[in-house]
């Protein structure tokens, strides 16, 4: 039988919407979409994409730290964006920045809007912890 662990931020929209950042499946761990907030829970850098963006990682770092995983076990990613086509290199080179070598599925999809005001990205992945780290 297969065990979950469910792991959150403790930020009030998860008690609000009513979802987990983060649920372990076996070896598989599904993260929800990731955006820019602080370890308050507070959105951050409303309109910067750069610096949203790196928030973001920052934020699926502490979900992989969570269940002992790395980068290299990410097997796809999601990623949102406000404006695509003007954040498209921001997009790619922060992509680059954050997996280095490790190159995992990626759909990249351009949208109008996301679901705070100013929030310009977010980004969700999955992660196989029966690859090597």
């Amino acid at each position: 039988m297969t065990s979950l662990d469910v792991f959150n931020h403790d930020i009030p929209a998860e008690s609000d919407f009513g979802y987990a950042q983060a649920i372990r499946s076996g070896e598989l761990i599904h993260v929800s979409g990731q955006l820019a907030f602080d370890e308050t829970g507070t959105f951050v850098h409303a309109g910067d994409f750069g610096a949203q963006l790196q928030q973001t990682y920052t934020n699926l770092d502490r979900v992989l730290d969570h269940y002992g995983a790395t980068r290299n076990q990410v097997v796809s990613q999601n990623l949102y964006v406000v404006n695509l086509r003007q954040n498209a290199a921001a997009t790619a080179e922060g992509n680059l920045a954050y997996f280095g070598d490790h190159r995992p599925t990626a759909t990249v999809l351009g949208v109008t809007e996301l679901t705070l005001p100013g929030q310009v990205v977010e980004i969700s992945f999955v992660v196989d912890r029966r690859l090597p780290c």
